[in-house]
């Protein structure tokens, strides 16, 4: 149930006025139509004092609670309360932080990370269903305060990042068999090109028909029970470039964040429709897994010789396609 505020504004005076429609976004109220508020429920203490004040200045203000009577009613009133375009407004912040490291003063950076976490905080205060966006974000926090320690900490004992993801070395999987299931899509595409570019040039890769029964000197990914998966909320892809200590590379995050949204969701971003219908499109032409994966090797090498200073709705992610 929700706690609904039904009200119609004082004309005058205008402070009064914005100071209500601040305060209504500041709890991060649901808007049903013009005048009509809602928060959950167990949040209708909040409400209580705008509804007050909208009277002492000579407006009407009712409380009512508000019943959907069914799950497809629910879910469209929980829908008006998406956070997903406020997180995206959150990383935009956090990767251009993550861009200008290498400019900023230690002191500086740490400054601005404070000011970023304390941002996220305060949408996790009003983000009351809370999605995919969430978890992305708080991966995205995650991955800043590593890149930022690599860049000013260099050396020095660290935590454990919360992912729990151990850090490997890539010496240790050169020349190796890379397992994962048969005609990939994005993520397992994505993974191909990151193993072959960046940890085991000499990678063979094994498209399986059925991931249940593996080969036995395979390393796995991206299947249940694989070596390299999904953790948390991290998608394959994410997990290795965390696995292989690739997290400070702007670039990959940037690829990284069309990967995730175009296998799990969350957080849109400008690259990953043409990214989809490249790699759709490879994937009529190529019926041979490996000649798959090759062509879409040129498409992510392509996306990420894009400069980090080109904004990311400029892209021209349609053209790279072989």
């Amino acid at each position: 149930m929700w706690s609904t505020l039904i009200m119609t504004l004082p004309t005058q005076p205008n402070a009064v006025r914005l100071r209500i429609w601040r305060n209504l976004k500041a709890l991060g109220c649901a808007a049903l139509r013009d005048g009509a508020y809602l928060l959950p429920e167990e949040h209708a203490g909040l409400l209580a004092p705008i509804a007050t004040e909208v009277r002492e200045h000579g407006g009407t203000a009712m409380l009512l609670t508000l019943t959907a009577p069914d799950s497809a009613q629910r879910q469209e009133i929980e829908a008006l309360f998406d956070r997903t375009e406020v997180f995206m407004l959150w990383r935009d912040t956090a990767t251009a932080l993550q861009a200008e490291l290498a400019q900023l003063t230690e002191t500086e950076a740490r400054r601005r990370l404070r000011g970023i976490a304390d941002a996220l905080q305060a949408l996790h205060r009003i983000d009351y269903y809370p999605g995919a966006a969430a978890a992305q974000a708080d991966a995205d926090l995650a991955s800043l305060r590593q890149a930022l320690d690599a860049c000013f900490s260099r050396g020095e004992p660290a935590a454990l990042p919360a992912h729990g993801i151990k850090r490997l070395d890539t010496a240790q999987f050169q020349n190796q068999r890379w397992a994962t299931r048969a005609r990939p899509w994005v993520d397992r595409l994505a993974c191909a090109w990151l193993i072959r570019r960046f940890v085991d040039p000499g990678a063979r890769f094994v498209w399986l028909a059925d991931p249940a029964s593996p080969p036995a000197d395979v390393l796995g990914f991206d299947f249940d029970g694989a070596r390299f998966t999904h953790v948390g909320a991290l998608v394959t892809f994410e997990v290795l470039i965390a696995s292989f200590g690739l997290e400070t590379d702007p670039r990959l995050q940037r690829l990284a964040r069309a990967v995730h949204y175009l296998d799990t969701g969350g957080m849109p971003v400008p690259e990953a429709a043409g990214l989809e219908a490249v790699l759709a499109g490879l994937r009529e032409v190529h019926a041979d897994d490996d000649a798959l994966a090759q062509a879409a090797a040129q498409v992510f090498d392509a996306l990420y010789a894009v400069p980090t200073t080109l904004p990311s709705s400029q892209a021209p992610l349609t053209s790279a396609a072989p």
